[in-house]
């Protein structure tokens, strides 16, 4: 019986020893399965992303055509009619006034220099009179482009607060919706698929525009 417990306790020995050695095994089959499973993962989530990079890549991107106008909105502006009256009363009074001026004193160095001429002054008196007759002449002769300009210029002074407010909303709507060209009406032909900016600017800025510029340009498609 003694004989018999010794050899069981030699047994029980053995076999710890034996799993001793076999469980780092297991333990690192465990580990490399685990490992394999991680790895696998990764590369399906990489291969996920590079498809969706791919994708979006190859995606056609739309291109957005507008129509709009700055000066045109600016016009169409309820305040616009001030500034529009203000011009018109510039133009009558103040260039008109200008214009009769110049005739005047066109009238009167043609009077002096065919007075002086007949008296038979010097030729430094009477070449002084002719290039002041001949300068305020030409004034006359190219009159209606000077007024003009003139009027512009002081169209452009009193609008230029309207004019801003329109450019404001303008490149709000533009960097909101992202459009690629914006062309003037006019400039396109009928069936171009094109969006109008007008509304939307309007609706910006809280105003009401005419009729004529809430039309959609796509309705002959």
């Amino acid at each position: 019986l003694f004989g018999y417990s010794i050899f069981k306790q030699q047994t029980n020995n053995t076999l710890w020893s034996s799993r001793q050695k076999i469980c780092p095994k297991q333990n690192h089959a465990k580990k490399s399965i685990k490992m394999k499973k991680n790895l696998t993962t990764v590369v399906i989530l990489a291969a996920l992303l590079i498809s969706g990079s791919y994708s979006n890549a190859q995606a056609p991107a739309t291109f957005k055509v507008a129509v709009f106008d700055l000066d045109i909105m600016m016009r169409a502006l309820p305040e616009y009619r001030a500034v529009d009256s203000m011009v018109q009363i510039y133009q009558r009074d103040t260039l008109g006034a200008e214009y009769d001026l110049y005739m005047s004193e066109y009238q009167r160095l043609d009077s002096t220099f065919k007075a002086d001429s007949a008296l038979k002054k010097s030729a430094t008196v009477l070449e002084y009179t002719k290039n002041q007759r001949q300068q305020i002449g030409y004034n006359l002769v190219y009159w209606q482009q000077i007024s003009q300009n003139k009027s512009n210029q002081y169209q452009a002074q009193l609008s230029q607060p309207l004019y801003q407010r329109v450019v404001t909303a303008y490149k709000k709507i533009i960097a909101a919706r992202k459009y690629n060209l914006v062309l003037k009406p006019g400039s396109y032909e009928v069936g171009t698929p094109i969006e109008n900016l007008f509304p939307l600017v309007a609706k910006e800025m809280k105003v009401t525009l005419p009729p004529e510029l809430m039309v959609d340009p796509n309705k002959d498609l």
